[in-house]
């Protein structure tokens, strides 16, 4: 499970301003003090004094920058999250070659860039150990999905898994091929960081997202 970081950018942001106070604050009465007893026919130099208060100043005022900034992130973030909780349900496709095994087979969308005459399929886990290879039918190419039997004839463990590509012409020349995978969305969670959508079991990032199709 993902666990989310309930830390608030103001809470940090009022732990920072509260320690550059504590440290202004001393600033301020070791200055006072030493003003006080100065003496009088060799006054001090304050020209450092007043370039560590302005420092100080631009410090404070870069924290509570800092803060407001974090703040409309957060909000952005909550949006995101409210937005993508529309897709939950769906089928969402994605700008990866990675695909999860699950309840469901993991499935694959690809395109291959010219008139194939052979289509072999590679689907590795994430240790790049190949679990199954397929040899797919060039005239009805743009679908594959993989149940999760091996080589071997036993199910693959539920998991993220790969899948390669590899089509040649008639002339024997390699063709490009694009990959996406496919899934249904079940959850929409936050890393912290980015908005993850749960597909298959395993969590795919938004910005990943390339489609979004109501389930048949």
């Amino acid at each position: 499970m993902t666990t989310v970081n309930t830390t608030t950018a103001s809470g940090t942001a009022t732990s920072q301003l509260a320690g550059l106070s504590t440290d202004y604050t001393m600033f301020l009465k070791l200055l006072t003090t030493q003003m006080q007893n100065q003496d009088p026919l060799d006054p001090m130099d304050t020209s450092e004094y007043t370039q560590q208060l302005v420092q100080y100043s631009q410090v404070e005022q870069a924290i509570q920058q800092n803060a407001s900034l974090q703040d409309i992130v957060s909000q952005l973030s909550a949006q995101q999250m409210s937005q993508a909780s529309s897709f939950i349900g769906k089928e969402a496709r994605f700008d990866s070659a990675i695909a999860g095994l699950g309840s469901d087979p993991a499935t694959w969308t690809y395109y291959v860039d010219g008139t194939p005459a052979s289509i072999t399929a590679t689907v590795t886990d994430s240790s790049g150990k190949v679990v199954h290879t397929a040899t797919l039918d060039p005239e009805t190419q743009g679908r594959f999905e993989w149940d999760g039997t091996q080589s071997d004839g036993t199910r693959a463990a539920d998991g993220a898994y790969t899948l390669s590509v590899t089509a040649t012409a008639a002339s024997g020349d390699p063709l490009d091929a694009t990959i996406n995978s496919v899934a249904k969305v079940s959850d929409v969670v936050s890393s912290g960081t980015d908005i993850m959508l749960g597909v298959n079991g395993i969590r795919m990032p938004l910005y990943g997202l390339v489609g979004v199709a109501a389930v048949e």
